[in-house]
């Protein structure tokens, strides 16, 4: 059969382009109908990544955050018609140590190759994985990122040491309202502050329980852990801010990416004997651990809806586009194109 998949071929501009897929009796295909922009998709898409990236990984299909329906199942494993999330992540191998997101030999869906961007997804059982029936699709479109800090949080958790009076979360942005409330339902008892640049953000995170802007921190202002949401050029200021109020011997989980290095006050984190811990992506533990988390916390995703900003019928090029334009210039939330059938 031919699939329709549409490509960035370079920096706004899609086109389409038709693949055969072989039909077996190892892979299912998937029809996408709910697809999330990620600021990973808006950096191709705006050619803010390196030239040599832009060149390298090229032309390809964007979104690797995405939720759908199974239409054909060789392996029995899903129902057709079934609602699924696909994990992007691509492991070749399996490590007894090492997480599938982190062994160099794993591919990633939209980084140098095609992403959920295809009229369907040809993929095998192990990276789907099935959906709560109380999960409304535009949240489960950004299953993928929340995952993410999902699996930061238990790096984390696993790192930290045990007085946990007080955490803070600095970034007002999606990562950071998607990280605060998993860490307030998996930590209940745990003082939660959130750090921030907007008042207009910070209004979002009324689970919190104190909101504080990065420019009016009192001297005094301490607590036992720390995540960084920052990422890109803020990033800086950020981990500097952790760094300084963060009482000795804390662990800062780092979530942020940033395009360009970053300076770290290394003299104050080894006076301080603090641990910085980096996260990036999820695997299949990860989906289900969060998929869980749903399930016990049926909240979580209410809270969730708050973030689904506007949502795009698409249908063609035109359509694509429009979406990644209105989603640069959005305040708060995750921008979902819904896949026209």
């Amino acid at each position: 059969m031919l699939n329709t998949v549409y490509q960035l071929k370079r920096p706004r501009q899609f086109e389409v382009v038709f693949k055969k897929v072989g039909l077996d009796d190892a892979h299912l295909l998937i029809r996408p109908t709910r697809l999330s922009i990620c600021n990973a998709d808006q950096r191709y898409y705006q050619g803010s990544r390196p030239d040599e990236v832009l060149r390298r990984k090229l032309p390809m299909a964007l979104i690797h955050e995405g939720a759908g329906r199974v239409v054909y199942d060789p392996t029995g494993t899903f129902a057709v018609g079934e609602r699924v999330v696909m994990i992007p992540n691509l492991p070749v191998e399996q490590d007894a140590v090492i997480a599938e997101n982190y062994l160099p030999s794993s591919g990633f869906c939209a980084s140098g190759r095609d992403g959920f961007l295809q009229e369907y997804v040809q993929t095998v059982p192990d990276r789907v994985v099935r959906l709560p029936d109380a999960v409304p699709a535009s949240v489960a479109a950004f299953t993928e990122l929340v995952s993410v800090s999902y699996h930061a949080l238990m790096r984390w958790l696993g790192t930290a040491h045990a007085r946990r009076k007080e955490a803070a979360v600095w970034g007002d942005g999606n990562l950071g309202y998607i990280t605060a409330l998993l860490l307030h339902y998996l930590c209940p008892d745990m003082k939660l502050y959130v750090v921030g640049v907007h008042e207009e953000k910070l209004s979002y995170f009324t689970f919190a329980d104190e909101t504080l802007l990065a420019t009016r921190l009192e001297d005094d202002f301490a607590f036992d852990h720390a995540l960084e949401c920052v990422g890109g050029a803020s990033a800086q200021a950020a981990i500097r801010q952790m760094i300084g109020h963060i009482r000795p011997e804390g662990t800062i989980g780092l979530l942020g990416v940033s395009e360009e290095p970053v300076p770290v006050d290394t003299r104050l984190v080894l006076e301080k004997g603090l641990r910085l811990i980096g996260s990036s992506r999820s695997g299949r533990a990860d989906f289900e651990g969060l998929l869980g988390l749903y399930r016990r916390y049926p909240e979580i995703v209410l809270y969730l809806q708050n973030i689904v900003g506007e949502e795009f019928v698409v249908r063609d090029i035109k359509d694509i586009r429009n979406a990644f334009e209105a989603d640069i210039h959005k305040l708060m939330g995750k921008t979902v194109m819904i896949w026209d059938e």
